[in-house]
């Protein structure tokens, strides 16, 4: 099967992944094998390919936000039958008996594998997961639209409900790429006053279409103090201009898996209870809740769409800021 694979981290300039020919794998007991229509590209995987996360494995296949369908069962999987369309995430595996896993915290457990991480993602014709980390997918959204809902989305939605934003509160939002205009319309469809923060005049068209009530700069005030925020660019100098746009008791979430170190900053900016906190992965809850929520409201995902030899060039894009919703790969 043709695969792009990622044998030494490098600047996405350089085009560090490669196309190569993999055996087609076998899923094990418990597992599904499943052809891979499209994969969304993520900001995650411009981390990997660049060296800023420690990688577990080398060579590996990047992709984590997986369409396709069921083309090969494992002993024992009996969760889809052959030809079932599915969508696989970050989260691969977890332990299931550690005390996060029991509190149904799974998204930290320790012993977690991730898609594209720890094992082969889906920058490839075929990948194999287990089962029970699959999600089937509303028939209202073409492989291309549901590709983004299953990263972007999932991590979007955990980051919304982390910042404690309420029903016709005001959220603002930090960067606006893949997982900020799906946000943007949850938080309408909850009937919030957004704010979008981002530096091209591109993404806050877009963000105004989708409903944005003010759109600025990081630095700029927006009209009333904010009740919550969340930060999706991977830059700390960030945070204190974030923190400075909430009211007292407002909540500050931040999205990425990594970034850049945070700035000393006064502490009047989190005193008078504010709340500054990560976010972690997610649980396979919050992938069902998204996916639910996605077919209700419903959502609409904007995408570009990249042939799998093109993966370094939708990294760069994306590196550049030049994508305007998702980049998703069409292998």
């Amino acid at each position: 099967m043709r695969a792009m694979l990622l044998e030494k981290p490098r600047v996405v300039e350089e085009n560090p992944l490669r196309l190569v020919e993999l055996p087609l794998p076998e899923p094990a007991p418990g597992e599904i094998r499943v052809r891979v229509g499209v994969c969304g590209v993520c900001h995650t995987d411009l981390h990997m390919v660049e060296g800023d996360l420690t990688l577990p494995r080398l060579p590996v296949v990047p992709g984590h936000q997986i369409v396709g369908t069921v083309d090969a069962l494992g002993e024992g999987a009996n969760e889809f039958r052959l030809g079932d369309r599915v969508g696989v995430p970050w989260l691969y595996s977890t332990c299931g008996e550690c005390a996060y896993c029991r509190k149904g915290l799974e998204n930290l457990c320790e012993l977690a594998r991730f898609t594209g991480f720890h094992v082969d993602g889906g920058y490839a014709e075929a990948m194999v997961v287990p089962a029970a980390f699959a999600y089937a997918l509303p028939g209202t959204f073409s492989d291309l639209e549901a590709a983004p809902l299953l990263c972007a989305g999932i991590i979007g939605y955990r980051a919304l409900m982390l910042s404690n934003i309420q029903p016709g509160e005001r959220l603002g939002i930090f960067g606006f790429g893949a997982s900020g205009h799906i946000v943007i319309q949850i938080a309408r469809y909850l009937h919030c006053e957004v704010c979008v923060f981002t530096r091209a005049e591109s993404h806050r068209q877009l963000a105004r279409q989708l409903g944005a009530a003010w759109t600025g700069a990081a630095g700029e005030a927006p009209p009333t103090p904010l009740d919550a925020a969340i930060i999706f660019a991977p830059a700390g100098k960030l945070v204190p201009e974030a923190l400075r746009t909430l009211r007292r008791g407002g909540t500050l979430a931040l999205a990425g898996i990594t970034m850049s170190p945070l700035p000393e900053m006064e502490y009047r900016l989190l005193y008078q209870e504010r709340i500054l906190r990560s976010v972690a992965n997610s649980t396979r809850d919050d992938a069902r809740s998204l996916l639910r929520l996605a077919a209700e409201i419903p959502l609409r995902t904007k995408v570009e769409p990249f042939q799998l030899p093109e993966a370094n060039h939708a990294l760069q894009n994306l590196k550049g800021s030049k994508i305007h919703g998702a980049s998703v790969l069409v292998i």
